[in-house]
C-alpha cells in the first residue's frame, strides 16, 4: 500500500491537512490551484462569501474538468479514426508493393520474351537475307 503523505496548506485564508497519496509538492500545487481559483472569484465580488466562492470555484472546476474530458473523449476518438485509417494505409501500401512486385516480375519476363523474340526475328532477317542474296547470286 502507497505511502500517505499529510500536507498543510492554505486556502482562501484558511489552512487546511490534505492527507494523500500523491507527493507533497503535488498535494500543494493543487492546493494553490484551487486558492487562486477561489481568489479569483472573491476579487470579481466581494460580497462572496469564502464559502459561496468556493462552491463557484467548484462548479467552475467541474465545468473545465467536464469540458476537458469531452474533449479528450473527442481526441481519443479521432485518435482512433486515425489509428484505423493509418493501418487502412499500411495495408494498402502492403497490397501496392506486392502488386508492383508481380508487375516488375511481369515486366522482367517480358523483356526476356521481347528479347527471345528480337533473336527470332534477326535470324529471321539473316535467313531472308541470306536467300535473297543466293536467288540474287543465281
Amino acid at each position: 500500500m502507497s505511502e500517505k503523505n499529510k500536507v498543510a496548506v492554505r486556502i482562501a485564508g484558511n489552512e487546511y491537512v490534505i492527507i494523500g497519496s500523491e507527493s507533497p509538492e503535488y498535494i500543494q500545487k493543487i492546493a494553490l490551484f484551487v486558492d487562486r481559483k477561489v481568489t479569483e472569484i472573491t476579487r470579481k465580488n466581494h460580497l462572496l462569501s469564502t464559502s459561496m466562492a468556493s462552491v463557484l470555484a467548484a462548479i467552475n472546476m467541474a465545468d473545465e474538468m467536464f469540458r476537458a474530458n469531452e474533449e479528450l473523449k473527442n481526441t481519443t476518438s479521432a485518435l482512433s479514426e486515425l489509428k484505423k485509417k493509418h493501418q487502412e494505409l499500411l495495408e494498402e501500401a502492403q497490397r501496392i508493393k506486392a502488386e508492383n512486385a508481380k508487375l516488375k516480375e511481369r515486366e522482367s519476363q517480358l523483356r526476356i520474351e521481347l528479347t527471345r523474340r528480337e533473336t527470332e526475328l534477326k535470324e529471321v532477317r539473316n535467313a531472308l537475307n541470306t536467300i535473297s542474296n543466293a536467288r540474287n547470286n543465281n
